[in-house]
């Protein structure tokens, strides 16, 4: 395929693009805001220059977090332009850096050739930034005639998404290789965007790593616990679609009398749709939301909120990650690493394959073949102190021992700058 080609094709999606925004919006109402930043009219730039970073959706804007508190470090004369294709990735960094009036945040348009190059005129950012892995043919064709230099930062490929791209031909080899340079996360993400068109992308590892556990979230960790009134606490974290329904009749099955389930699915959409779930097994429900008395007859709290993940993680015994137990490739075990709970994961994990491989190999993982096997792990763990508390010794030493990716990726962007002034 080419781009012309390409560009073709999105202009007779157009149509359809309107309707699936509707369709969206049923759900989440926010999906009609902000229209016009999704044909490329971003927040004009003033004197001020500007660090763009692409951050797709929720997991994209989290990983992003010590990047970007270390770009407003080093970077006081500068604005980070924020952009996002989601409402919940716009929510998340409104939740993280809503108070710094240095972050501009903007969806990123689709990928129509003049709705990029308005979106540049008006951001006018000195350099971009795209988190993990969202190659838009037309925006890095945009940039490289703007004269923007591009890094592709903490970037992942799973084989599967190598060989979609793949199939895409000249296309993506071109959009890949106008990176002005690859930080992959490991050798074999590094070995998959060579193959794609990336030029010798180099292994900086995941900043996701270098998340820090402020004295506010470890409050809040502190009050949920005690909130929990002693009960021992399983936490079902990032659970997506087709999850819930399995986990429910396996927590009824084999947790203890006494245990409280703390369930926290991944899209805020979908809260009102698991508290129905829930209801439907006959198990008693508590919202986080209606505050954080949980009474003692209370067998789910539902954690109906947003930014608080880490505070959850830390009032957990055990604690099992979603989008492992469907082929979706799972969720960021490193964050539940990091706050010291041990962690169960599913078969499907190839979103994280190396630190999942890595996390279990330092004893502060286990893969479990499918969520009744979790329920009785979960059960074992929690009769087992000694064993909970090694395997949380062992998380943390984990994350410890892999953080630094982020001091690289800010090498990296010190010399796109540099080129960029020149």
């Amino acid at each position: 395929m080419n781009r012309l080609l390409y560009s073709a094709l999105w202009h007779l999606a157009l149509p359809l693009i309107g309707l699936r925004l509707a369709w969206r919006a049923r759900k989440q109402p926010e999906y009609l805001q902000h229209l016009g930043e999704r044909f490329g009219a971003a927040p004009r730039a003033g004197q001020t220059p500007r660090i763009w970073l692409h951050a797709v959706s929720v997991g994209e804007t989290r990983a992003a977090q010590p990047l970007v508190k270390a770009l407003l470090a080093r970077y006081p004369q500068h604005e980070i332009l924020l952009t996002h294709m989601t409402p919940t990735g716009r929510a998340t960094s409104e939740e993280l850096f809503g108070k710094e009036t240095r972050v501009v945040r903007t969806y990123l348009p689709y990928d129509f050739p003049w709705a990029q190059r308005r979106f540049l005129t008006r951001a006018r950012p000195r350099m971009g930034i795209v988190m993990e892995t969202e190659v838009w043919p037309n925006l890095m064709c945009a940039a490289e005639q703007a004269g923007v230099p591009m890094l592709l930062a903490n970037a992942r490929l799973s084989a599967r998404s190598a060989r979609g791209y793949q199939r895409l031909g000249q296309l993506a080899r071109t959009s890949f290789g106008r990176f002005s340079k690859v930080l992959a996360q490991t050798a074999d993400d590094a070995s998959r965007l060579t193959t794609c068109g990336a030029v010798q992308p180099i292994v900086s590892g995941n900043v996701k790593f270098d998340l820090e556990l402020t004295p506010t979230q470890l409050a809040l960790g502190a009050e949920f616990r005690a909130a929990a009134g002693g009960r021992p606490v399983i936490l079902a974290a990032s659970t997506r679609e087709g999850e819930e329904g399995a986990l429910l009749a396996a927590f009824l099955i084999h947790a203890p009398a006494d245990a409280l389930l703390v369930l926290v699915p991944r899209h805020p959409q979908r809260f009102d749709e698991v508290a129905t779930m829930v209801s439907k097994q006959g198990l008693s429900l508590q919202r986080r939301s209606a505050g954080l008395q949980i009474t003692p007859d209370t067998r789910v709290w539902l954690g109906d909120s947003m930014g608080e993940m880490l505070a959850y993680y830390r009032m957990a015994e055990v604690a099992i990650i979603g989008g492992s137990w469907q082929p979706l490739g799972g969720q960021n075990l490193i964050e539940a690493c990091a706050a010291g709970a041990p962690v169960l994961i599913g078969p499907h994990t190839f979103n994280f394959t190396e630190a999942a491989m890595k996390a279990i190999e330092a004893g502060a993982a286990r893969r479990c073949a499918d969520l009744d096997t979790a329920l009785r792990t979960c059960r074992e763990l929690l009769a087992d102190a000694s064993a909970r508390k090694t395997m949380a010794a062992a998380g943390e030493a984990f994350a410890a021992a892999n953080r630094g990716a982020t001091e690289r990726t800010l090498q990296a962007i010190a010399a796109l700058l540099a080129t960029a002034s020149q």
